[in-house]
């Protein structure tokens, strides 16, 4: 049922109920708002209704008795006649209302007309007072101290696919990727590069204990070597080898199809005064202690379970006061909505960063809610492959790059040509990203390559992309104007399977308006690969292309409709809908095949 419907139905309940509160002497208005879900049972009907219980023993009336006045009351309107086909009154006192043929297939007509503006929020519509106009969403985040790994994978797929739900929410995105380019770990990677330089190495006994220790150090000292620079120079090392990395992480985010708005650099919050200036704000507001030579901020204030140290007895900040900086900075920028999409390592800061903000603000009269920001944490990656946890990268020492996952869930090999390459990557992507959006950011994820090199019903995201794909098939095979579709005789969708696959497009707007809602977009995941079930379902159960004219036309209509939605729900989740399914062959040959015999 279309959210716009199930608004229309609530409305037609509403005046129902006010009018029999009148003729029982009643205030208008005094109930709840109805409310209206999905039976479990297909065959108790498309929708149904508790507001009869709800208000029954307010209302001094039986249930069942005032589910059949409000049903009398619905009955003469002839909105509801057009809406409704039938409804019938269950248990103590439920409403099961059924959809007429009209407007059950009335979403097809939607699809085709609105294209790939199916889904996305009417800008005519009244605004919901709960979403924002505007928002900022941080994600990736990464230290420039190393190549990105799979749990920035994480970020980044779940970053991008909130940014795009929220888009289309019609609220405008900012992508902002924050670099931490100051600190402990910078040092530690400009001393890593430095003694590569003089030729250590991780099995030396004299090298750095916090070094680190990946082959990708070696090629940052090599590419500084090759330019004759000073060795040692620590500050041009550093500057050399975070712009290096940088440039690398770059390199990957594209690879990923991930873009940002802005990259904000830790430094600047030092250089422009920034923290020093929270500090003071704190202090001045008694937020601030001193004890055994360190500044305390007063976290406990705001139900931290201890204090937490600012400034340590040797000067340095601890990690979460440039943070503090940083969202006092989000918010001076108009961004009063912002979602940090983090590891769950984080969830310590969190408190402690609100708590600073809230400090700030009280100095500064600014009403910053004591929720702000909002987070998406989510939990660690564990990458399978052949059977076994791979858990090191050569080139990264310590942990499976970014990199690794998507050439590895591509199939990409050194025999590949440059255009296989780029095939191949595309399909990692793929891969990499629904894998990693298909489950729920506070669960830990295990990620199996071979299963993303599978090509068949037990890879979800070849399933949804084979169901596009299927489609596009059986359209071209058909040659026909898909424009003229929208003339087709939707009425005739009559069939169970053809009913299930209606229901299922129906819910499109609603999915993307909850998983915006809820800052879920694992739901998209969900729905996309319960669409595509049904898509199977409906193509084995009705054959499409018959001889009857009107039937073929009206099913091809539904066909074309789905694919839209797949292509829709695809692009939500940063993830390709080809027209064909491709495979690599041993010898490193890319093959195109629909996989299927068109009914």
């Amino acid at each position: 049922m279309l959210l716009v419907q199930k608004n229309q139905l609530v409305h037609l309940l509403a005046n129902a109920l006010n009018a029999i509160a009148q003729e029982r002497g009643l205030a208008a208005g005094e109930f709840p708002i109805p409310h209206l879900e999905r039976p479990k049972a297909v065959d108790h009907g498309d929708v149904a209704c508790n507001i009869a219980l709800q208000i029954a023993k307010a209302w001094k009336a039986n249930p069942r008795e005032l589910a059949q006045l409000i049903v009398a009351r619905l009955e003469s309107s002839p909105e509801y006649q057009n809406l409704i086909s039938s409804s019938d009154i269950a248990g103590p006192g439920f409403i099961n209302f059924r959809l007429s043929q009209h407007a059950k297939s009335v979403v097809v007509q939607m699809i085709l007309n609105d294209r790939n503006r199916f889904g996305r929020r009417d800008r005519s519509g009244v605004q919901d007072a709960s979403m924002p106009t505007r928002a900022m969403i941080e994600f990736v985040s990464a230290n420039p101290t190393g190549p990105l790994h799979v749990g920035h994978g994480r970020q980044a797929a779940l970053g991008d696919a909130l940014a795009n739900l929220m888009d289309s929410q019609e609220i405008k995105v900012h992508r902002e990727f924050y670099y931490n380019d100051a600190g402990v770990q910078i040092h530690n990677l400009a001393i890593s590069v430095q003694s590569r330089l003089k030729g250590l190495s991780p099995v030396s006994s004299d090298w750095p204990k916090d070094a680190y220790n990946g082959e990708y150090i070696a090629e940052i000292a090599q590419s500084y070597q090759s330019e004759q620079k000073d060795e040692n120079d620590l500050e041009a090392i550093r500057k050399f080898a975070v712009a290096y990395l940088r440039k690398e992480q770059d390199i990957d985010l594209k690879t990923f199809g991930i873009r940002f708005d802005e990259f904000y650099l830790e430094s600047s919050l030092y250089s422009d005064g920034s923290v020093q200036k929270v500090i003071e704000d704190l202090a001045s507001v008694d937020k601030t202690y001193e004890a055994d030579g360190a500044l305390w901020l007063k976290t406990t204030l705001d139900g931290d379970d201890k204090d937490r140290v600012m400034r340590k007895s040797d000067g340095s900040y601890t990690y979460f006061v440039p943070d503090v900086a940083y969202h006092i900075n989000k918010w001076s920028r108009g961004f009063e909505k912002v979602i940090n999409v983090q590891g769950s390592d984080h969830h310590g800061t969190i408190a402690r960063v609100r708590s600073g903000i809230q400090g700030v603000a009280q100095k500064r009269h600014w009403a910053i809610p004591t929720t702000y920001p909002d987070y998406v944490l989510h939990k660690m990656v564990t990458v399978v492959k052949d059977g076994a946890e791979v858990k090191l990268s050569k080139r990264a020492g310590s942990y499976v790059t970014l990199r690794d996952l998507i050439e590895w869930s591509g199939g990409v090999h050194a025999q590949m040509s440059v255009t296989e390459r780029e095939l191949a990557l595309q399909r990692g992507r793929d891969a990499v990203r629904f894998f990693l959006i298909s489950r729920k950011a506070d669960t830990e994820f295990v990620f199996d390559v071979n299963l993303a090199l599978q090509q068949n019903d037990e890879n979800p995201v070849f399933y949804v992309q084979y169901a596009h794909a299927r489609i596009c098939s059986i359209l071209q095979q058909w040659g026909g104007e898909q424009n003229n579709l929208s003339a087709a005789n939707l009425d005739l969708l009559d069939s169970k399977a053809a009913d299930h696959l209606l229901r299922r497009l129906a819910e499109y707007p609603e999915v993307l308006a909850n998983a915006a809602q809820d800052l879920a977009p694992h739901a998209v995941a969900f729905y996309l690969r319960d669409l595509a079930g049904d898509l199977h379902t409906f193509y084995n159960a009705d054959r499409v292309l018959v001889d009857e004219l009107d039937l073929k036309l009206a099913r091809l209509a539904l066909l074309s409709a789905c694919r839209q939605v797949l292509e829709n729900g695809l692009k939500v989740l940063g993830v390709s809908a080809p027209s064909k399914m491709w495979s690599i062959e041993r010898n490193g040959v890319i093959s195109f095949s629909i996989l299927m015999r068109v009914r």
